[in-house]
């Protein structure tokens, strides 16, 4: 958030929390569907804040219904005002999380990120190209041909014979002549090699030389789950996301960092199983494909608040 003030940012997220706050109220109108819609446009500051706000009402999901049983019972004259009320004290919870977390921040203000939903490639330098994953975030630092992943997911290509390294809070990367992908998680990193080799040294001392087609996890206890990794086979690197014979909660779980907004479901669909290959730029039909081969129904509230259920059958 290049020119924010430290200030205006946190203006910027409580405004984005008022706004989570009226689109949850029952008779949130159209004309406050469309002065949402234009405060978003107006500035991509404001965008940033609102999707971070759905992100963050999506771990909040369980706290809002709850609180606003008390003012669903006043009367109707003063209903709309008491439930704003008690939503807005419960979206300015994760608004005041998310302003006082260093992530997000650092996220927000980093050289190159991607919005929930969407993917950037880009090439940094000759025989150097990034591509970042759905939210995601990086530093960079090309003069001393280092980059910080700062959240989410990244895929680095390096040509050449000048070694390039990729900083991680656990372990550094450095690769020539290479392509890996890194995915960020709360407390670890997984590192595939698509190509090439790369050094990896860990912060707790272990320090591995990752042969294309190895994939690794690496934390602050060490290096684990060594995997085979296929690069042929078709990833989010080329908008795609395969399922194969995968519990559809996973799936699901993996479905719902492409997707704007909140999308939950019965616990009984978890154990199913979904197979395919499904296209990550209209997540609304990879729902409708899910609908269409599994015993399972899409309710939708609105674009962003999705719930999966178990279909009922007709007697």
């Amino acid at each position: 958030m290049s020119g924010v003030t430290q200030a205006e940012r946190r203006d910027i997220t409580r405004a984005a929390a008022r706004w989570l706050a009226l689109l949850d109220a029952e008779d949130c109108s159209e004309d406050d569907h469309a002065r949402l819609a234009h405060w978003r446009s107006s500035n991509p500051e404001h965008e940033h804040a609102w999707q971070r706000a759905l992100q963050l009402r999506q771990r909040f999901a369980g706290l809002p219904s709850a609180l606003s049983l008390a003012a669903l019972d006043r009367p109707d004259l003063g209903r709309r005002v008491a439930v704003k009320r008690v939503l807005g004290a419960c979206a300015l919870l994760p608004a005041g999380w998310l302003v006082g977390r260093q992530l997000p921040v650092q996220a927000w203000t980093a050289d190159v990120h991607t919005a929930t939903g969407e993917q950037q490639r880009m090439p940094l330098a000759e025989g150097i190209e990034l591509q970042l994953n759905t939210d995601s975030a990086v530093n960079l630092q090309l003069a001393e041909r280092r980059l910080t992943l700062v959240r989410g997911e990244l895929a680095l290509s390096a040509a050449g014979d000048q070694p390039l390294s990729i900083i991680l809070p656990q372990a550094v990367l450095t690769l020539r002549d290479a392509e890996v992908c890194v995915r960020r998680f709360d407390d670890h990193c997984r590192i595939a090699v698509a190509r090439g080799r790369v050094q990896l040294a860990a912060s707790a001392g272990a320090s591995e030389l990752l042969e294309g087609g190895q994939q690794v996890s690496v934390s602050a206890g060490g290096l684990s789950g060594w995997t085979p990794y296929d690069p042929t086979l078709p990833d989010w690197r080329q908008g795609v996301l395969l399922a194969d014979n995968q519990p559809l909660g996973d799936f699901l779980r993996e479905l719902r960092r492409y997707r704007p907004g909140v999308l939950r479901w019965d616990p009984a669909l978890e154990r199913l199983r979904v197979t395919g290959s499904f296209r990550l730029d209209d997540t609304d039909r990879v729902l409708a494909l899910l609908a269409a081969s599994l015993p399972l129904s899409v309710q939708t509230r609105t674009r962003y608040w999705v719930s999966l259920a178990p279909r009922q059958e007709n007697a």
